[in-house]
């Protein structure tokens, strides 16, 4: 008489049976437990007289597994499946517009070195901007506007003739420029100031078209037109 199957119960015949953990399996009936994959004599973990994969296997935190020849194997055999499980989520994703990357070390150094090649372009196209205009680099806007204020001061006390407003122009804005006082305006590239009153050979006194404020501005920042 053919043995039931330890899993569907259903008589189990000599071409499919499988004998293991003191029952008798359906080939196709001998999966794990919880995530019900195919599993064979050599990838199965036994517990409680029932088959797990390893990935699913119960652990306990209090038990001690020696590391005997067979634990040995089936943690190979489990490192082997998990490669295999890797690979085939790898093949799965190629196509889906992103690709897996593992954080190895020579990626890291692969990332370490797209970082330097991406500071050495941006100080190479900062020296470029230099050369193609007069403007003053960021490090020496704080010295520019200290030193303007000190020519205002100075412009005020000698009372230096202002243009009259018939002659006052309107300038385009060459560079973005951030206000470092309250009495400044901001500009962004490709900003029209109006109303331009000289101040001095470093800074003018105008409106900025585009937002409606009014203050000083740099000279080199800006262009008649």
């Amino acid at each position: 008489m053919n043995p039931p199957c330890g899993r569907c119960t259903k008589p189990v015949y000599p071409t499919e049976k499988i004998n293991c953990l003191d029952k008798y399996w359906h080939k196709g009936c001998f999966s794990c437990e919880v995530c019900k994959m195919a599993l064979s004599m050599n990838n199965y973990k036994g517990f409680d007289k029932r088959p797990y994969c390893s990935m699913h296997y119960p652990k306990t935190s209090f038990t001690i597994v020696a590391d005997t020849p067979e634990n040995l194997r089936l943690k190979q055999q489990s490192m082997l499946n998990s490669q295999a499980l890797y690979k085939e989520e790898f093949e799965k994703n190629k196509g889906k517009g992103f690709s897996v990357v593992v954080d190895t070390p020579e990626m890291q150094r692969l990332k370490k070195t797209q970082e330097q090649i991406s500071d050495i372009k941006y100080h190479e196209d900062f020296e470029r901007s230099k050369v193609r205009s007069d403007a003053p680099p960021p490090e020496n806007r704080q010295e520019s506007t200290s030193q303007g204020r000190n020519n205002q001061a100075d412009a005020q006390v000698c009372a230096m003739p202002v243009a009259p407003s018939g002659a006052r122009k309107r300038y385009q804005a060459l560079y973005s420029y951030t206000a470092a006082e309250p009495d400044e305006v901001s500009l962004q590239e490709g900003d029209l100031i109006g109303d331009v009153e000289f101040i001095d050979e470093g800074w003018l006194f105008g409106s900025n078209q585009r937002t409606g404020q009014r203050g000083m501005l740099p000279a080199n920042y800006v262009r008649p037109v």
